[in-house]
């Protein structure tokens, strides 16, 4: 039996070199591995001397004591090496995730960046042109003209009002003018009204805010995410009920947002729909946390937690200013 388990050692031995001897190309810390190379093949070695002391009688000299403590001081430099070995990637592992989340920042801002250019040159530049062609239906309207020119004209004019409507929607859409101006209460408020208007679901929201106002990236990206939550809950669950919660305890924000829906399967949207994987991104860019249960027939919860840097409101300088 001692036989048959000193065969079995020296073989695992044996894979155990061979595996080490692969790893010392793959890592920075070849050392280590060469190390775990020298005490692994010492311990074949030495079980190799106390196999033929058992099958022929050899009686083996002091030098196996000396081979004992070899392979000791291989392994316990080994281990304190792989430490270092553990530590230099879990270090890389923060760095990789710090240039993600940069990266993604900067995609972010660079996003941001052109929503407001666009609507920017859509407000200032195809609105105008609008107004104006909308002012010389007007003049014409005055003159004398037949019953079917009028009403071309009428129906001219009504188009134009739209798409005056729809611009400023769109221009809206794409850089919430609000949320820019008065900040995130007020920008969230506004399209929730926005949406209550149009679908019948009820849309409840409470925060302790007032006129706090917060990093531009906080405010932006806070409001993207519940712009997108209030669309799925209206689109896709087919609830009748909303309830939006946002609330500061000292430098963290914290939004809980529940709806009475069908529910769904969080892990299978997270691996196949955009939306929620839009979402635990932009949270994670500010170096927040992520959180979404729900079950069919039950509803959903989503909440998300940000620690933030409150700024002064822009009313409250203005009045220090004054």
């Amino acid at each position: 039996m001692l036989i048959f388990l000193l065969v079995i050692a020296i073989l695992i031995q044996t894979v155990a070199t061979v595996f080490a001897l692969r790893l010392v190309r793959t890592t920075k810390y070849n050392s280590v591995w060469i190390l775990f190379i020298i005490g692994f093949f010492l311990l074949s070695v030495e079980h190799v001397v106390q196999l033929c002391h058992e099958t022929g009688g050899y009686e083996p000299g002091a030098w196996v004591v000396y081979l004992g403590i070899v392979i000791s001081v291989c392994l316990s430099i080994g281990v304190m090496y792989a430490h270092k070995l553990f530590k230099y990637i879990d270090r890389l592992n923060r760095q990789r995730q710090l240039w993600n989340r940069r990266i993604l920042t900067a995609v972010l801002r660079t996003e941001e960046k052109a929503r407001s250019r666009f609507s920017k040159e859509l407000h200032d530049g195809l609105g105008p042109l609008l107004s104006s062609a909308k002012m010389s239906l007007t003049a014409l309207s005055r003159e004398e003209r037949s019953d079917e020119q009028r009403e071309i004209i009428d129906n001219t004019t009504v188009v134009i009002d739209e798409a005056i409507r729809s611009l400023r929607e769109i221009s809206n859409n794409l850089s919430p003018h609000v949320l820019n101006d008065f900040g995130l209460v007020r920008g969230v408020q506004n399209f929730i009204d926005k949406s209550a208007a149009i679908h019948e679901a009820k849309i409840r929201f409470q925060t302790n805010l007032r006129a706090e106002r917060f990093d531009t990236e906080v405010e932006v990206i806070l409001y993207r995410v519940i712009c997108e939550l209030i669309n799925n809950s209206l689109k896709h669950s087919g609830c009748r009920t909303i309830n939006l919660s946002l609330v500061q305890n000292n430098a963290e924000l914290t939004l809980d947002y529940t709806d009475d829906g069908r529910g769904f399967n969080p892990q299978a949207m997270m691996d196949c729909g955009m939306g929620l994987s839009n979402i635990a991104s932009r949270v994670n860019s500010l170096g927040g946390t992520f959180q979404i249960v729900s079950s069919k027939g039950k509803g959903m919860r989503a909440t998300i937690r940000i620690r933030t840097r409150k700024e002064i409101s822009r009313s409250r300088r203005n009045l220090k200013r004054k």
